[in-house]
């Protein structure tokens, strides 16, 4: 397996990960799956059908084309384009995580495994597949011992998400994760923070950066402002994303309004329940936009002097890549965010603090310092996140 210009060329690559193709949020996997495929065979495996899922949603949509899949009334295997396929496996594994001993846990795990397995088998050799590259996003559990029952060329272990941090993936996957990353050949991973976490257990662990797709938001530089922020007075403050109290710091949020309450802070997009009932709804110099389609946002932002990432540091966020950056940054815009080892690669382009009194000092900076070169630069970096660059530091990751 050699670089041609940056680029692994004729390889065959088989994708499992967390999320299946009909998954109707954003997904890396996808993405990363699709540029992969513009120079490689990709056989891209949804997650096999678990029986609680089945239970459950067995009237949804999905569930019923896996089911179709499974009763042999529907082939598994869909072409996307003339390297990539999906496939829904033909096999229901059990639903095993309430299991509390890990003893038992392991060993069923290893039956869905060996399942799964043999359902990937038969799409490999359906697509002639040989010495091809095993790529796990971050799946602990399903793909555990896929590199066992496979025997892939390569096997890859992608992190982009610390999912210790998740109830579901804490009680089994502190032990398993770490054992995941040791038997892969290598990992992958999106942040610094995952890199070097991966590297306590797999000395061949590299971070590889992140893709975006930022075209709706390069494209937007001339948005107009919209309507329901027209009659905010400036400077605005503005932050765009969920507005979820697991990560984002609504104390601090309240300390910027009290401080300054000429700034308009104004935050766009969906409240969890701590966002809908906190003192910020009282506050006249803080506006809520509510939920806007992803079209709408370039037009949010460039209504902002500022754009924030109040993050609250914990292990749900100190080691994720926040995409959103990328998005301020393609708008030109100005960002202070909160200081973490994720966030270490975007340092020359961003305004990073690490408390309250950071954040008045930084905006202010912000605001002063704002300039045509400034605004250019910052459009300049966030172009260099493309999926293409990103899948080219994986294959250098690959062959090193």
């Amino acid at each position: 397996m050699i670089l041609n210009n940056g680029l692994i060329q004729n390889a065959n690559i088989v994708v499992t990960g967390q999320q299946p193709w009909d998954v109707e949020i954003g997904s890396n996997c996808k993405n990363l799956a699709i540029e992969f495929s513009k120079h490689n065979k990709v056989l891209y495996v949804n997650s096999p059908l678990d029986r609680i899922s089945l239970l459950r949603n067995k009237n949804d949509e999905k569930v019923q084309k896996r089911l179709e899949v499974i009763k042999g009334k529907k082939k598994g295997l869909e072409k996307i384009n003339d390297n990539l396929w999906v496939y829904n496996p033909d096999k229901i594994i059990e639903s095993i995580n309430w299991i509390t001993s890990q003893k038992i846990f392991e060993l069923l795990n290893k039956v869905n495994n060996r399942r799964f397995a043999t359902s990937i088998r038969k799409a490999i050799n359906e697509l002639g597949f040989r010495d091809f590259i095993l790529f796990n996003d971050n799946d602990i559990f399903r793909s555990f011992y896929l590199k066992d029952f496979l025997q892939p060329k390569v096997s890859i272990y992608y992190s982009r998400d610390f999912l210790l941090a998740v109830d579901y993936w804490k009680s089994h996957g502190k032990k398993l994760e770490p054992e995941l990353i040791a038997k892969s050949d290598l990992c992958i991973a999106n942040s610094t923070y995952l890199a070097n976490y991966c590297k306590q257990y797999n000395p061949r662990s590299y971070y590889v950066g992140q893709g975006c797709d930022l075209e709706i938001f390069t494209n937007g530089i001339d948005s107009a402002k919209p309507a329901d922020v027209q009659q905010i007075v400036h400077p605005v403050i503005g932050y765009v994303g969920a507005l979820q109290s697991i990560r984002l710091d609504v104390e601090l949020l309240k300390y910027i309004a009290n401080m300054r309450p000429e700034w308009q802070i104004v935050l766009v997009g969906p409240e969890d329940e701590v966002f809908k009932n906190s003192e910020l709804h009282k506050m006249s110099n803080v506006h809520f936009t509510g939920h806007k389609d992803l079209s709408e946002l370039p037009a949010y932002i460039n209504s902002f002097d500022v754009c924030i990432n109040p993050q609250l540091l914990n292990e749900v966020t100190i080691g994720n890549y926040p995409r959103k950056i990328d998005e301020y940054l393609a708008l030109g815009k100005p960002v202070v965010a909160t200081e973490t080892d994720a966030m270490s690669v975007f340092a020359g382009h961003c305004y990073l603090g690490k408390n309250n009194e950071d954040y008045i000092r930084l905006i202010e900076e912000a605001l002063i310092e704002n300039s045509d070169k400034l605004n250019a630069d910052r459009r300049a970096f966030a172009a260099s996140h493309t999926w293409e660059n990103n899948v080219k530091e994986i294959y250098k990751a690959i062959v090193s």
